[in-house]
């Protein structure tokens, strides 16, 4: 089993309190047990994506290195639990799945590893399409590649405006 593995998680909220939701999560994700939270991404302002009659979102990228006991999956399991603990509710409405959230955990990247398996996919199925993503990632692993290209080159193929920490998409 690889040793010393970043794995990297996407942090996101539009609640009121969003700066302090993405605090949480990541105070909540640091206190997990066998895994240290080794970097975080500026947090960025992000216009909001698939349903745009909402507030904008507080977006950042975390990177943590688990020890060899933990697998996708099980940190996957966890950042659900993260998020339903701190008050995230899933609507069954499916027009709504891009809707307003207290807290969105999102694994994005585990090592190298690929998954298809439909509970935990990655790297995560729709990363190489969000700027909101992919600008912090970059902030924090500027020579991270994704599916054998590095993540620049993806963030290069997308329709997006970067104005400080303000991105449009």
């Amino acid at each position: 089993m690889e040793q010393n593995v970043k794995a990297y998680v996407g942090l996101g909220s539009n609640s009121p309190d969003a700066e302090t939701m993405l605090n949480k999560a990541r105070r909540r994700i640091a206190g997990l047990p066998g895994l240290r939270l080794t970097a975080a991404s500026p947090v960025y302002s992000t216009e909001p994506q698939g349903f745009a009659d909402q507030p904008w979102f507080l977006n950042q990228v975390v990177e943590i290195v688990p020890e060899a006991s933990w697998r996708p999956q099980s940190l996957l399991a966890s950042l659900l639990r993260l998020e339903t603990e701190m008050g995230r509710v899933r609507s069954p409405d499916p027009a709504m799945r891009y809707g307003p959230r207290v807290i969105d955990a999102d694994l994005l990247l585990y090592g190298g590893e690929r998954h298809a398996d439909p509970r935990c996919v990655l790297p995560h199925p729709r990363l190489t399409q969000r700027a909101f993503v992919l600008v912090p990632l970059l902030d924090i692993a500027p020579q991270i590649c994704i599916d054998g290209l590095p993540a620049a080159s993806w963030l290069a193929r997308l329709t997006y405006r970067l104005e400080g920490r303000r991105i449009f998409q």
